[in-house]
């Protein structure tokens, strides 16, 4: 990472947006004392990451990529393990974890290597939660889980929002962007902006279109050719393309300048800017 500045709010619930390699792994083992940073300085609540690492591990709730429980433990097992690193109890802080638990407490007494993706990632939740932390760092905690457990999981952050709690999280999907207040954007160890989802897309002054062809490979190709584009890449089943001068007429001047490369559109619409589409601008920008 290379002169990485962030603030985060208090109660504010933030995203750390990269791919994987970007460093969000690395700045939130640092922001949680597990690893020490070549330069600079941090603090979590007011406290200094090396000097005062030991305030900080009673205050912060971590939960790693890779499920990192005790596989061999069931699930009360591995709660009330943590609740006693801290000198709690299960039951003393029952309130915290209630709406995540009660989902998971049908398998209190299954080992925790035998739960479902989704299952471990709520138990890892309350393990991360059993002590009361005021911040909470997720290190990409919905990898590898189905659609309808990642809805689930950012809905239990939301309420955990509400009881006042900081949470950092980070992750490789530009969808779970817009479920945060403000965002960063990472690439390589570099910050690239930093804003709430809807000023990042705002921000984005060029005219973007959709447009889809039997031949996708041959649509880029010839599309990056296009005068005027600022970028062009495959979006799915699309192609998007970035133009910094656009007019009513510009759909059927790409229709006409594609026809004339023997490529036929099968569709082309003009559409709004997402996350994705500002990150990449961004990371173009930032390597040139």
């Amino acid at each position: 990472m290379t002169d990485v500045s962030l603030t985060i709010n208090d109660g504010e619930l933030f995203g750390l947006i990269g791919p994987d390699g970007a460093g969000k792994t690395s700045l939130f083992r640092i922001l949680t004392t597990l690893l020490i940073a070549d330069k600079g300085t941090a603090s979590v609540n007011g406290f200094d990451v090396v000097k005062d690492y030991r305030n900080i591990r009673r205050t912060v709730g971590y939960m790693p990529g890779r499920f990192s429980l005790y596989q061999d433990l069931t699930v009360k097992e591995n709660l009330d393990f943590f609740a006693t690193l801290f000198n709690t109890t299960l039951a003393e802080n029952y309130h915290l974890i209630k709406d995540i638990y009660i989902q998971i407490e049908k398998f209190k007494d299954r080992r925790a290597g035998q739960l479902s993706g989704g299952m471990k990632q709520k138990l890892a939740l309350c393990c991360a939660l059993i002590h009361k932390p005021t911040t909470l760092f997720l290190d990409e905690p919905t990898t590898g889980v189905d659609p309808v457990s990642r809805k689930e999981f950012w809905e239990m952050l939301k309420r955990l929002k509400a009881q006042g709690i900081t949470i950092m999280v980070a992750t490789p999907y530009m969808d779970e962007a817009n479920l945060c207040d403000r965002i960063a954007l990472m690439q390589n160890g570099h910050i690239l902006s930093v804003d709430t989802p809807a000023n990042i897309t705002a921000a984005y002054t060029d005219t973007i279109y959709a447009v889809k062809a039997n031949n996708m490979y041959a649509l880029l190709n010839c599309l990056k050719e296009y005068p005027d584009n600022t970028g062009c890449y495959a979006f799915g089943e699309y192609a998007h393309l970035s133009l910094t001068v656009a007019d009513h007429h510009t759909e059927n001047n790409i229709r006409e300048f594609m026809k004339n490369k023997h490529i036929e559109i099968a569709e082309i619409k003009e559409i709004k800017p997402t996350i994705e589409d500002a990150f990449i601008k961004l990371m173009v920008t930032h390597n040139t």
